[in-house]
């Protein structure tokens, strides 16, 4: 697959879609065959920078306190919570809910990790959405930058999975090398690669389906 290929089939996604009163997102639809998604390891579960980002911005939590919070927050964290926090967002199960729909990205101190699988798995689990654990060596600072540049990639047990890619108003060379990276990325996780692909298709929220691959 060139990259040439990728940018005809983005454009002609945006071209096939009519305008709309919103702002359509891009999304692939990867299609794999010959995998058993029954056995957690063949699934995919990554997360993959966009060169880009998506288009739109992305909202970060951290759970931490300290000095661990004062960066998160001088990063750009969207929130930053201690566990008093945690503890009331367990106890109001709608804030809970609304937040881990707004929400892209949660990070933890490892501290904290059993609250929030006690308290707050039940709805972050669900969506995909359970904390990075902050370990010693990483640092919160770099978590939160490449957060607000990233997806999370889930296949769960289903052969066909919806990937955004960034936003209509986009630059469609902008969106093919995303489409690209994201391309590369599950071939890199897929046992051979290409021939565990069937199909690959791009389009906008509403728009049809144009062929990647």
């Amino acid at each position: 697959m060139t990259s040439i290929e990728i940018v005809e089939a983005v454009r002609k996604a945006l071209e096939d879609s009519p305008p709309r009163g919103f702002e359509e997102s891009v999304d692939l639809a990867i299609n794999l065959r010959n995998v058993d998604l029954t056995q957690p390891q063949n699934r995919i579960d990554e997360e993959i920078l966009l060169p880009h980002g998506r288009g739109r911005p992305v909202k970060v939590v951290v759970f931490g306190k300290g000095d661990v919070a004062q960066k998160a927050k001088d990063a750009g964290a969207d929130y930053v919570f201690d566990e008093a926090e945690i503890e009331a967002l367990a106890g109001d199960p709608t804030r809970a809910r609304n937040l881990a729909n707004e929400v892209d990205f949660f990070i933890s101190e490892t501290v904290y990790m059993p609250l929030i699988g006690k308290t707050l798995g039940r709805v972050l689990g669900p969506r995909g959405k359970m904390p990075l654990p902050l370990t010693p060596d990483k640092d919160v600072t770099q978590l939160v930058e490449r957060a607000h540049v990233a997806i999370r990639v889930r296949s769960k047990d289903r052969p066909t999975f919806h990937v955004p890619v960034g936003r209509r108003n986009m630059d469609p060379e902008m969106l093919a090398e995303n489409v690209e990276s994201v391309i590369t990325r599950v071939e890199q996780q897929l046992d051979r690669g290409t021939q565990n692909i069937r199909s690959i298709y791009v389009k906008t929220t509403m728009g049809p389906a144009v062929k990647v691959m």
